[in-house]
């Protein structure tokens, strides 16, 4: 699965949220995420890239076009999370959670609910 950009995951994530929309839909979100007025094109613009890299699909209404997610969030945050591990953590994931209580991410409480969840 390819990497996405910061400005193409903003823009993923609000589909995820959105489940279902058009340009328009995903305008508001992003000039809210950014502080900011966007020009719609390049909302536009980075929508149609998303779908290019086979992240999201569309249906045409004419000359409307409504997109819609092809990858979950759940599969790229698992892919993503995989090469975090493997480019930072020596592809241990014992490395992360270590790294994760060192540097106090990630309370004993925390710590003891993954563990249970673990044993299930």
């Amino acid at each position: 699965m390819t990497s996405l950009t910061k400005a193409e995951e903003e823009v993923m994530q609000i589909i995820w949220r959105l489940e279902r929309c058009l340009v328009s839909d995903i305008m508001p979100h992003y000039d809210e995420l950014k502080g900011k007025p966007t020009p719609q094109s390049s909302v536009s613009s980075i929508v149609r890239i998303l779908e290019d890299k086979g992240f999201v699909s569309h249906k045409a209404y004419g000359r409307t076009y409504e997109y819609f997610p092809v990858i979950t969030k759940e599969d790229y945050s698992k892919t993503t999370l995989n090469r975090l591990v493997s480019d930072y953590f020596e592809g241990s994931m014992s490395n992360l959670v270590s790294f994760l209580v060192k540097e106090e991410n990630i309370d004993k409480d925390e710590l003891s609910e993954l563990i249970e969840r673990l044993k299930d």
